[in-house]
C-alpha cells in the first residue's frame, strides 16, 4: 500500500503517533488494512492490539463498537498515549540533564581542586613564564631548575650574574632565546642608565648603549647619547669610545653618513684602536664600497682585531643584505679569497634586526 494511504489509515484509526502504523507490511498496518476491508482478525492480531493498549480498535475489530463510538474512544486513547509519551520524554530529558549537570559539577570540582593545588599552580606559572621567552618546549631535566631560576629573575627585572651568562652561553645555549637575550640586555641597559644618571660618567652611557643595541633598541641609545655633550670631555680615549659607540648606533638606524663621520672622529682621536676601523669598514661594506671596507678592516686587523671577528662581521652584513647586494658582495669576497669566504657560495639571506 502506498505511504500516503498508510498515513490516511493511521489518521483514520487514530494511530498516526505509532511508528509501526506508517511502515508498510508491519503487523499494525496489516491489521489496519484488514479492519478497513471489514475482514476478521486472527487471535494473534487481537492479542497484539490488546498488548499495545489499543482497546478501542480491539473492541471495534470484534464488532463490539460502532464506528462513531470507536473513533471517540480511539481519539481519547491517542490523546492519553501522547500525554504519557510527552511525560516520559520530559522525564528522560530531566534525567539526562541531571546527569549532565552532575558530570559538570564533578568536572568543576575536579578542576577547582586541581587549580588550587600548589604543584599545578606552579606548573602553570612556569609554563606562562617560559612562553613569554618563547621557551615553551621540552626542557632537559638537568637544565630545568637553573633555567627557571634565570627566567624568574629576568622577568622580575633583576640582573643576571656572570655565572648565569656563562651557563646560557654553554650548557644552556639551546635555551638562550632571542627574547631572553633582549630582556637580559634591556635590564643591563637600564642598570647602566641609572648609574649614568647618578654619576654622569659617559662610560656608563656607552655601556648602556651597547646593551640597548643588542636589545634592538638603538633609537633609545641614540636619544641617550645625543643628550650628552661629549666635547667637554678631555680624555681622547673616552671621546673615541663614545663616538665609536654612537657611530654603531647610527649604523643600526641606517644613518650611514653620520656613522662614518663619528667613526672617523673616533679614529683621529685613537689611531691605534681597532674599534673605529671596524665600524668604518662595516659601514663601507654595507654601502657596497667594498674596496674601502676591506681597507679599513685590514687596518682593524693591524691594530689588534682578530680575523675571526672581522669574518663574523662580514658574514652578518652579508646575511642581512638584500639579495641584489648580497650577490655583489659574494662576487667581491670570492674574488678576494675563495677559500676564506667559501661560506658565501651557499649562504642565503636571513633578514634579521641584528646579529
Amino acid at each position: 500500500m502506498p505511504n500516503n494511504k498508510l498515513n490516511d489509515l493511521a489518521l483514520y484509526y487514530f494511530v498516526d503517533d505509532l511508528p509501526g502504523a506508517l511502515i508498510p507490511a508491519t503487523r499494525l498496518t496489516t491489521i489496519l488494512e484488514r479492519c478497513h476491508q471489514s475482514l476478521p482478525l486472527t487471535r494473534l492480531a487481537l492479542v497484539y492490539l490488546e498488548k499495545q493498549g489499543l482497546q478501542a480498535l480491539h473492541q471495534h475489530a470484534q464488532g463490539n463498537s460502532a464506528i462513531d463510538e470507536f473513533r471517540r474512544s480511539a481519539k481519547e486513547e491517542q490523546f492519553q498515549r501522547k500525554q504519557t509519551a510527552e511525560m516520559k520524554q520530559r522525564t528522560l530529558e530531566a534525567a539526562r540533564q541531571a546527569q549532565i549537570n552532575l558530570m559538570q559539577e564533578k568536572a568543576k570540582a575536579a578542576r577547582q581542586a586541581l587549580e588550587s593545588d600548589p604543584k599545578y599552580i606552579a606548573k602553570v606559572r612556569n609554563q606562562k613564564l617560559r612562553a613569554r621567552y618563547y621557551l615553551d618546549y621540552f626542557i632537559e631535566r638537568d637544565c630545568f631548575h637553573t633555567l627557571m631560576d634565570i627566567l624568574r629573575r629576568v622577568d622580575a627585572g633583576n640582573r643576571l650574574t656572570e655565572k648565569d651568562i656563562l651557563w646560557l652561553l654553554t650548557t644552556g645555549k639551546d635555551y638562550y632565546s632571542d627574547h631572553l637575550k633582549s630582556a637580559y640586555h634591556c635590564i643591563e641597559a637600564k642598570f647602566y642608565v641609572s648609574k649614568f644618571k647618578k654619576s654622569q660618567d659617559p662610560w656608563m652611557a656607552i655601556n648602556a648603549s651597547s646593551h640597548y643595541r643588542k636589545a634592538d633598541k638603538s633609537a633609545v641609545a641614540d636619544k641617550l647619547l645625543c643628550a650628552i655633550d661629549i666635547e667637554k670631555k678631555k680624555s681622547p680615549k673616552i671621546k673615541s669610545a663614545f663616538y665609536t659607540t654612537h657611530g654603531g648606533v647610527k649604523r643600526d638606524l641606517k644613518l650611514k653618513d653620520e656613522a662614518l663621520n663619528l667613526g672617523k672622529k673616533a679614529h683621529l682621536l685613537m689611531g691605534k684602536d681597532f674599534r673605529p676601523c671596524t665600524l668604518i669598514g662595516a659601514v663601507y661594506m654595507e654601502t657596497a664600497c667594498y674596496d674601502l671596507g676591506q681597507e679599513w678592516y685590514a687596518k682593524a686587523v693591524e691594530r689588534g682585531a682578530s680575523k675571526q671577528a672581522i669574518d663574523s662581521d662580514l658574514r652578518s652584513i652579508f646575511m642581512r643584505a638584500e639579495k641584489a647586494t648580497q650577490n655583489k658582495m659574494r662576487l667581491h669576497l670570492l674574488e678576494i679569497d675563495p677559500i676564506r669566504y667559501s661560506w658565501a657560495k651557499s649562504a642565503r639571506s636571513k633578514r634579521s634586526s641584528k646579529c
